[in-house]
């Protein structure tokens, strides 16, 4: 078996001595990351990257994803403990802000860690970290309702995020885009396409996916500029937020053999 070793030594010598971190301290989040608390940070990352996700691996990638015949999809044997493990240490949330249960720490530990934790695992790695771009993309454009359904719940882990650009016959050519969005009588939107290449797009480690999926609105301008990006939960929800316990119109047809990743379902 191969050994992964994260590059502690070396994180923490550029960020002490080279990039000198500490004069940061009067950005957001920076005063709270002292020292002591980013050598617990490294430390703990590396022992879960090292010992939990490396080992998985190897036998991930041999053993793949499965989609069964009704869409469902398993991952490799002991990526969803890996995966409990993971969020359970708050390993998503690290740099989110505290109002919706993240750490609030600053992004380069959170990208250190995800370096550590994709350098052990890329496969493994990637739902994680298209979870973390989702919530990204809707801190910065989300409505405060969105927020306070979809980020909470992506922080700590029971869900997953992730990106649905790609389309067979346009690849990311945005302006040939086939994916259409209609507006229903409720406000929402009833989304018709298909989208390819969508890493973690199912999978058996969390209760639901929140699918952040490019359409173009029936009726909007041709091109890029008619493009608009909408939240599509796996499974439905409620008024409050909870779970309906009906699925959404979303399913997996089939999943991609990357080379070097088949432990992630790019469905």
């Amino acid at each position: 078996m191969t050994i992964y070793k994260a590059p502690v030594e070396d994180v923490t010598f550029l960020l002490n001595d080279v990039f000198q971190i500490d004069k940061y301290n009067n950005l957001p989040g920076f005063s709270d990351a002292t020292a002591d608390v980013r050598a617990a940070i490294f430390d703990e990352a590396a022992k879960l990257a090292e010992q939990v996700l490396h080992p998985l691996n190897h036998s991930g990638d041999l053993e793949g994803c499965t989609r069964h015949d009704d869409g469902r999809v398993t991952t490799p044997k002991g990526f969803k403990e890996a995966f409990k493990q993971f969020a359970d240490g708050g390993w998503i949330g690290l740099a989110a802000p505290q109002e919706y249960g993240g750490q609030g720490l600053p992004a380069s530990l959170s990208e250190t860690v995800s370096e550590f934790m994709s350098s052990a695992n890329m496969a493994f790695g990637m739902y994680g970290g298209l979870t973390q771009g989702a919530m990204a993309a809707l801190l910065v454009h989300g409505t405060p309702e969105q927020k306070n359904t979809f980020v909470p719940n992506m922080v700590t882990g029971k869900w997953t995020g992730t990106m649905n650009l790609t389309e067979p016959q346009c690849g990311t050519d945005l302006g040939l885009m086939r994916t259409k969005a209609v507006k229903q009588a409720d406000g929402t939107y009833k989304i018709t396409g298909t989208k390819i290449f969508i890493s973690g797009g199912e999978q058996d480690l969390t209760e639901n996916i929140v699918h952040l999926v490019l359409a173009r609105i029936e009726g909007a301008p041709a091109g890029i500029k008619g493009v608009s990006l909408f939240v599509v939960p796996k499974m439905k929800l409620n008024a409050d937020g909870s779970l309906s316990g009906e699925p959404n119109g979303v399913s997996c047809g089939s999943i991609e053999h990357k080379m070097g990743i088949h432990g992630n379902s790019t469905c």
